[in-house]
């Protein structure tokens, strides 16, 4: 039995890509030849069945004839009843004849005429029909994307935009039912076609037997075992399509069992894939049609190695459109129009200006021509290098994970010591901590630090001092809050972000928060930081806000248990804070919290150096004033509050 081996797939019917359009076109072009061939063949059929049935008729004519010669009134034949006798008989005979005829006729017609009537009103011309609705929905649902892609995106109006995007979702849906419709029906006439040619011969093939079965039983008997093949092929065929029209209607039903947002542009669930090197489908793109006036076509683009291509509808194959090698891709803004983005030649001569329609496709398509421009699809793996370089761009800003490969690494190894002091005993390595041991998977990260509008209140008071980043004083009556210490050091740093860790006293969980922080803003974009004052004293350090000069944030420096500046970055720099927790069993236990900052100037001042200085000053109790030497200790004792003042 002869296979089908051309199908309209049905899970092509929504993309309705150039290519499902150019394998349609084939099936439509084979569809017009059927017809009018049917309808040849519908003719000489008919005009069997008029020669057949006129045939019948004038048997059944000569029959009466014969029978009316009894009734004539020959002035010399009367009496002639031989004669009458003979042609009673061969009237008889033709009147057998003539119902032979008749059913001859009447079979022809059921069985050859009928059938192939049948096909061409019912299957072709249902093929007709449906080609029709599919065109309309098609035209009906490129309006509806024309009115879409035409969204403002500065004064977008949320209710029209709502609406525009039902009526695209309702024309995709209905193009997508019209589209499925029509495929199963050219599938189904791809074997509806060999049983329309098949049925009515062997119909009249059968009736032409039944008709001269006395005189060629030999001839039907030679022609048994040929007549029962072809019938046992028609049965096959038949059973062949109703399994397979069973399971069309099957994927068809899976098919319009999604959900309504599979029909609507810009409701994407799945999520960006940036590591294509092919990518397809259909974009906008701008083209001049005068010298200021420009319009937008909805064409299919579809990426070949380190090409771009474009295929119209109706086209066989596609045409080159630009040479993606080293060429550059950004989004652009565009009349007002989203999705926008422009590639550009490498000598900057050529420029296209396309449009995606939904944010997903925007993306994929800007990762996949800026993936194709680095000649990634030339290496063996094309896919997998494109994932690493998209996992190197999210590590770009972090420092390495491994602290021993820092560690060797690192121009000043006695850095990362506290203090900065070289041991020359020689020490056993300690072992490399995971990043699990320093800070819990998952720990939430804060990215600024919020003054509460209350504090803030109570900060500018009447009465209330603002903090003096240089250590001025602004009271007139000698008295000093604690907080403004003698020895005091402001850094412009901007706040990278704090997070709760396990560990306190080891630099390895600074290197590892450092490295979160930097690796989360990445991820989530977020680069914007606030600049800030922060000040270090011998007791405390504080977070000042610049322009308020109000304290943000304020830590007794007895609490901070680890400083550490970043070995391959100066500018980075964090601390731990050692604070209290209360949470299990109503102990207090340990918790602490390391602080990232970002520095302003590369390595002008140690932060870490001046904050091992000021625990190293001997100071009074109050922590104003600066213990001298011991030798000058009478000359100390012997001075006033202000000369001690000013020789500190």
């Amino acid at each position: 039995m002869p296979a089908v081996h051309h199908k309209l797939l049905l899970e092509e019917a929504l993309q309705d890509s150039p290519q499902t359009r150019s394998l349609l076109s084939v099936f439509e072009e084979d569809a017009g030849t059927l017809t009018n061939y049917t309808n040849q063949l519908l003719q000489s059929m008919q005009r069997v069945f008029g020669a057949q049935n006129e045939m019948a008729l004038a048997t059944e004519q000569l029959s009466k004839q014969l029978l009316e010669y009894e009734k004539q009134n020959f002035a010399l034949a009367k009496g002639d009843e031989e004669v009458i006798n003979t042609l009673q008989h061969f009237a008889k005979s033709v009147e057998e004849l003539n119902s032979l005829h008749a059913e001859l006729a009447s079979q022809i017609a059921d069985k050859m005429v009928f059938p192939m009537v049948q096909f061409r009103e019912k299957d072709l011309t249902e093929i007709s029909t449906l080609k029709e609705i599919f065109s309309i929905a098609s035209d009906e649902h490129e309006a509806a994307m024309v009115k879409y892609s035409r969204l403002p995106k500065k004064r977008e109006n949320e209710k029209m935009k709502a609406e525009v995007v039902r009526e695209v979702a309702y024309c995709r849906r209905k193009q997508h039912q019209a589209a499925m419709q029509y495929y199963c029906a050219l599938n189904a006439l791809q074997y509806r076609k060999r049983v329309a040619m098949l049925e009515p011969m062997l119909g009249y093939t059968h009736a032409q037997i039944d008709f001269f079965k006395k005189g060629m039983e030999l001839v039907s008997k030679k022609m048994d075992s040929f007549l029962s093949s072809v019938s046992s092929m028609n049965q096959s065929i038949e059973s062949q399509l109703e399994v397979d029209a069973e399971v069309m209607r099957s994927s068809q039903r899976e098919l319009l069992s999604v959900d309504d947002t599979v029909y609507m542009p810009d409701h994407d669930q799945v999520p960006v894939n940036r590591a294509l090197v092919q990518k397809a489908g259909y974009l906008n793109i701008r083209n001049k049609t005068g010298l200021v006036t420009t319009a937008w076509d909805r064409l299919f683009f579809f990426t070949q190695g380190g090409n771009l291509m474009c295929q119209p509808r109706g086209a066989v194959a596609g045409g080159m459109v630009l040479d993606l090698d080293n060429s550059s891709v950004m989004a652009v803004e565009c009349e007002d129009r989203r999705y926008c983005f422009q590639i550009t030649s490498p000598n900057g001569k050529t420029s296209l200006i396309l449009q995606a329609e939904g944010k997903k496709e925007y993306e994929e398509w800007i990762c996949t021509l800026n993936n194709i421009s680095r000649q990634i699809y030339l290496t063996d793996n094309p896919e997998a290098v494109a994932i690493r370089l998209h996992q190197t761009a999210l590590q770009a800003v972090t420092p390495i994970t491994s602290f021993e490969k820092r560690a060797e690494g690192s121009p000043n190894p006695d850095r990362a010591k506290p203090g900065g002091v070289t041991s020359r005993e020689p020490q056993k390595p300690p072992a490399a901590l995971e990043p699990e041991d320093l800070i819990v998977p998952g720990t939430p990260i804060q990215f600024d630090i919020v003054l509460p509008a209350s504090e803030f209140l109570d900060q500018n008071r009447a009465g209330a001092r603002r903090t003096n980043p240089f250590g001025e004083t602004e009271d007139d009556d000698g008295d000093s809050d604690t907080h403004d210490s003698l020895l005091q050091q402001v850094f412009a740093v901007r706040f990278l972000g704090s997070m709760a860790v396990r560990a306190g006293h080891t630099q390895e969980v600074i290197y590892e928060a450092m490295r979160q922080v930097l690796a989360a803003r990445a991820i989530h974009n977020i680069f914007k930081t606030s600049e800030s004052h922060l000040m270090v004293t011998s007791t405390c350090i504080r977070l000042i806000d610049p322009q308020t000069q109000v304290t943000k944030i304020s830590f007794q420096l007895k609490d901070v248990t680890q400083f550490a500046a970043h070995q391959e970055n100066s500018r980075l720099m964090g601390f731990v804070l050692q604070g209290s927790d209360w949470s299990d069993g109503g102990e207090d236990q340990p918790s602490f919290s390391v602080f990232a900052f970002e520095s302003n100037t590369e390595g002008e001042k140690d932060p870490e150096a001046l904050a091992q200085l000021m625990k190293a000053m001997p100071l009074t109790n109050d922590g104003k004033f600066l213990l001298l030497e011991s030798e000058t200790g009478a000359a100390v004792e012997a001075a006033g509050p202000d000369e001690q003042e000013s020789e500190a």
